[in-house]
Formats: structure tokens, C-alpha cells, sequence
């Protein structure tokens, strides 16, 4: 017996549809402030790292911007508080990409 055939029995009054499911991609729009991105330099527990905040729009398009920096620059990092952090100072090339985005960076320490 086959899988066909168990879902028969389970649904027998399902028909099966050879249509190709549609989804709709819109691309995601992020939203682009007036107010600068500040991107600070910290030590925490003795290694640098890289916090990102300012953010004003959703908390949902900031985690989307924290996963595309992090896969761009191959770092680790996580979304916590409203703040992206990141293991290491990456603040120029951060600085460079929110810039290629439209946003505005302040580049805070050090």
C-alpha cells in the first residue's frame, strides 16, 4: 500500500488537483528613516563586538536587516532588545551596507 492509497483512506472525498500552487513574492520593503542607525563598538566579556540600534521601524524588518548583515559579513550574532549584535568590529562594512540600503549611519566609539 502507498501513500496514494493511505490518503484515500483517510480522505475519501479528496480529489487531487494537478495545478501548480501560485505564491505571491512581493518583495520585502524595509523601512527607511530619517534618523541615523547608530553602530557602536563594545567589549563584552573581553571580545569586540558590533551593536547596531536606532532602528525605528518594524522589529520584524530589523531581525530581516540583522539576517542579511550577518550572512553578508559570515558573522554571528543575534537580535536582542531592539539592538543587532555581532561578534567582532565590523562597523565600516556595516556602515557600508546600511548606506547601499538608503539609510543613514552614525558611527558611535572608538
Amino acid at each position: 500500500m502507498d501513500l496514494q492509497d493511505q490518503l484515500k483512506k483517510i480522505f475519501p472525498d479528496h480529489e487531487v488537483s494537478n495545478e501548480p500552487e501560485t505564491v505571491d513574492e512581493t518583495p520585502h520593503k524595509l523601512f527607511v528613516q530619517k534618523e541615523p542607525i547608530l553602530c557602536k563598538y563594545e567589549k563584552r566579556k573581553g571580545k569586540p563586538t558590533t551593536i547596531i540600534s536606532g532602528y525605528e521601524g518594524e522589529d520584524e524588518d530589523f531581525k530581516l536587516l540583522a539576517k542579511e548583515i550577518k550572512s553578508k559579513l559570515a558573522v554571528g550574532g543575534s537580535f536582542k532588545d531592539g539592538e543587532i549584535i555581532l561578534q567582532g568590529d565590523y562597523r565600516d562594512k556595516i556602515m557600508k551596507i546600511l548606506q547601499d540600503k538608503g539609510f543613514k549611519t552614525k558611527r558611535v566609539g572608538g
